[in-house]
């Protein structure tokens, strides 16, 4: 044992010259930190000349612009245009597509009809390539339609046209082992009516089978694969081998918090095995006019078209039967693969973590680098920059947004959100070295160090219980953390000991900086404080590098003492300037114009029976413009237009226009002892892109049908309406509704159905260029509803 010095003077590395020490240790550290963005970047788009065996981003995006050139949602004339547009692409290739036209329910409690069952009849086109010795199906699906507000270049024109461009490299190959089945579906943006009705109704999905679901919620970044089937072990072993896999287990934790659902519910609920992939950055222009072909980063179009077609071949050419696994996996990238282990080794690395860490700070304290009380002192206050740094992003962040009041009805990000999320780095960073220069000196830079590695290491336990897949974001960085601070300490502090603080912290860059990178897109400046927890997490790790770049922590005295303590202040100035530096930088260049439009949502909305007509705005602060046609407080309209359910909205007063309501007809009404059947047909007047039905809540309905299929009728609108649905792209002769009810009286229905654009409503004021349409299933859209009596 060496003799116990003043605990505040050692460090875990105390090398000659510390200034050299430094600035070798940031150049490693960059390097780690280089690498581990790499590992994520997307490759390069081929160009069309690529080799025909090969996914061209240049052919692929010939598709995207032949299908998004204007909105098309199920039901639409441009849909159908894409429709056809892809059954002659399938054609071309020497495929038999066919047409699924059938009638189905929502594939998940999410629609665009909050207040009723969601509906749809639905057009999916299904083709496949059978195999020369099938084991199963490989599914590739994505979706044809886009929402009404946007054009869909990259949701879903990407996954449609990597499907395309994937099949096309297929064919000019030899068969695979196994039927590979392309399911492009309809209605997904409408109820994820497309997936529900393949996988219910479609004789090729009763045998199950592997689906790979391509997705895109923006425009840009690297395609993460962030769902799986449970018991993913064995398909992640075969992501792995994918050219470019990038994907973390932790998002598919997080993605089981978030009411969000895609094609891939369907499937998974269904028991299908698969991977669920997109590229998620741009997600300003997610659902909005400006998810235009133009919008489209043709390098992660490329990424999702190698990985698609190499997934593809894979499963195409296995045993699918061998698929079966008892376990997920945990993986995460790493510069030139997927990382990637068994979950029952989840709670193993966890506690070895813990136990190295403890391993560490006894170490520390026998060799007298501290004390057990600046020990205990250095783990408590450890929590501060953990608790602190979340709180205080999203209170940068709400001081931006009440600079720009406009950013708060952006659902996700600014449209160029860099520099905000590089403030939000920069805050992390200032609160934690404000936090480690007050305690170092009291307490130790030992002391700190193995705080914050202790706290890493019981959040790797709590994430083991509670979120498996997660807990090597903090289980791995601790463990590092411990074993290459071990051996500083076993190499006396000279710059032995730096290489290895460099190490530990370089592991600790590959494990979380990817982690930092993905999740500022997946959640959003909106949850800014995710991204600076984690930006947070990584700093505690890299705490003995920290430790460099401030003078050593005692020994000094008179004037020496002084000009350690100025230069100690360096880190914090600079982190403070790169907070403000950025944060007005982003303001700058975030700036909204003609091609960044501030996003808006008016409805329009008339009562046929009292020839009331509202507008109504879903923005929670009604920007400039949508102020001149609502005002006032929300409130929900359910009484008038229960088909929005609970949503509350600003309303004002809007001129009435002449336009039909949609017609429901009584066909039978056969009554019975105890209850009746009414055969209703409901008919649109009109084109719309949906109608919808409700009936009041004193009709006791038992049962119902709507288009010929069955739905429940436990779901209530309320304000006196009970059940109801919502049915998009409604046929021309209109939907056959029967209900059994237990109300032999008259009753009340309310009829209702919704078209898109409103600038031709008396009242409407054209928008300024720099004031846009917002993403949602709500913009822009023309409601009439009726109440009938019989």
């Amino acid at each position: 044992m060496s003799p116990m010095r003043d605990a505040p003077d050692r460090a875990l590395a105390r090398p000659r010259p510390r200034l050299l020490a430094a600035l070798v240790t940031v150049l490693a550290l960059a390097a780690a930190g280089v690498a581990a963005g790499w590992s994520i970047r997307p490759p390069a788009a081929r160009d069309a000349g690529a080799p025909p065996g090969e996914f061209s981003a240049g052919r692929a995006f010939q598709q995207v612009e032949a299908m998004a050139s204007v909105p098309h949602p199920a039901g639409s004339a441009a849909n159908d245009r894409v429709r056809e547009q892809i059954i002659g692409v399938l054609r071309g290739l020497g495929l038999d597509p066919q047409v699924q036209d059938t009638v189905t329910e929502e594939g998940t409690r999410l629609s665009a009809g909050a207040g009723g069952i969601g509906m749809a009849r639905v057009r999916n086109v299904v083709a496949t390539i059978p195999g020369t010795a099938p084991t199963g199906r490989v599914f590739l699906v994505a979706h044809y339609d886009s929402v009404q507000t946007g054009p869909g270049a990259n949701d879903d024109g990407a996954g449609v046209s990597t499907i395309l461009e994937a099949v096309r490299a297929l064919t000019t190959g030899p068969r695979l082992r196994n039927d590979v089945v392309v399911v492009l579906t309809d209605a997904e943006e409408a109820c994820l009516c497309g997936a529900q009705a393949f996988v219910q109704q479609h004789p090729l999905a009763r045998d199950g089978g592997v689906v790979l679901n391509f997705e895109a919620r923006g425009s840009r970044g690297p395609v993460i694969t962030f769902e799986t089937s449970p018991d993913d072990n064995e398909l992640i072993g075969v992501l792995a081998g994918a050219p470019k896999p990038v994907g973390t287990s932790f998002a598919v934790e997080v993605y089981r918090l978030l009411p969000n659902d895609t094609d891939f519910t369907a499937f998974r609920n269904a028991g299908f095995r698969g991977l669920n992939a997109a590229y998620i950055d741009g997600a300003a222009n997610y659902h909005a006019p400006t998810d235009t072909p133009g919008e489209m980063d043709r390098d992660s179009l490329q990424q999702h078209g190698d990985n698609a077609l190499a997934l593809t071949r894979a499963f195409g050419g296995r045993d699918l039967n061998d698929l079966e696994a008892r376990s997920d996996a945990t993986y995460f990238p790493v510069p030139g693969m997927l990382a990637h282990y068994p979950s029952f080794l989840v709670w193993p690395i966890a506690v070895v973590a813990l136990l190295a860490v403890c391993w560490l700070g006894a170490a520390a304290r026998r060799r007298g680098y501290v004390t057990r009380k600046r020990l205990i002192g250095g783990f408590v206050l450890a929590v501060v920059p953990i608790a602190l740094t979340p709180v205080l992003a999203q209170v940068l962040w709400l001081v931006i947004t009440r600079i720009r009041p406009e950013y708060v009805v952006l659902p996700i990000d600014p449209y160029r959100p860099l520099w905000f999320r590089l403030a939000v780095v920069a805050l992390s960073a200032l609160i934690l070295v404000v936090w480690y220069a007050i305690l170092r000196r009291r307490l130790s830079p030992t002391a700190l160090a193995v705080g914050g590695l202790g706290w890493l290491a019981v959040l790797g336990l709590v994430l083991a219980w509670f979120a498996p897949g997660g807990s090597y974001l903090a289980a791995l960085p601790a463990l590092a953390g411990a074993v290459f601070g071990r051996l500083a300490i076993a190499l006396r502090g000279g710059w032995g000991s730096v290489l290895a603080i460099a190490l530990g912290g370089a592991a600790s860059m590959i494990v979380l900086l990817p982690l930092v990178v993905m999740f500022f897109p997946a959640l959003g400046m909106q949850l800014a404080g995710a991204g600076a927890l984690l930006v947070t997490l990584l700093g505690l790790a890299l705490l003995p590098a920290i430790d460099l770049l401030h003078p050593e922590a005692g020994g000094q005295r008179a004037m020496a003492a002084l000009r350690a303590r100025r230069l100690g202040l360096l880190p914090t100035l600079l982190a403070l300037a790169a907070v403000i530096g950025c944060t007005a930088n982003g303001l700058r260049v975030d700036r909204f114009d003609e091609a960044h439009p501030v996003p808006t949502n008016l409805m329009y909305a008339l009562d046929a029976n009292t020839g009331q007509a509202r507008w109504l705005s879903g923005e929670s602060e009604p920007g400039e413009w949508t102020s001149q046609f609502v005002s006032g407080g929300e409130a929900p309209v359910t009484a008038a237009f229960p088909a929005f359910g609970a949503d509350e909205f600003h309303s004002g007063p809007a001129a009435a226009i002449d336009f039909p309501a949609p017609l429901l007809t009584r066909i039978s009404d056969t009554r019975g002892r105890a209850d009746r059947i009414l055969r209703l047909r409901l008919r649109p007047q009109r084109p719309v892109r949906f109608v919808a039905l409700h009936v009041a809540a004193d009709a006791g309905v038992t049962a119902a049908s709507a288009g010929g299929r069955s739905i429940p009728v436990d779901r209530e609108a309320g304000d006196g309406w009970g059940f109801g649905f919502v049915f998009h792209a409604p046929p021309a002769e209109g939907v056959e509704v029967i209900l059994r009810v237990g109300n032999q009286g008259r009753i009340r229905y309310r009829a209702m159905d919704v078209s898109d654009g409103v600038s031709f409503v008396p009242g409407f004021r054209i928008r300024p260029a720099d004031v846009g349409v917002m993403g949602s299933h709500s913009s822009d859209q023309l409601a009439i509803a009726r109440t009938y009596d019989f």
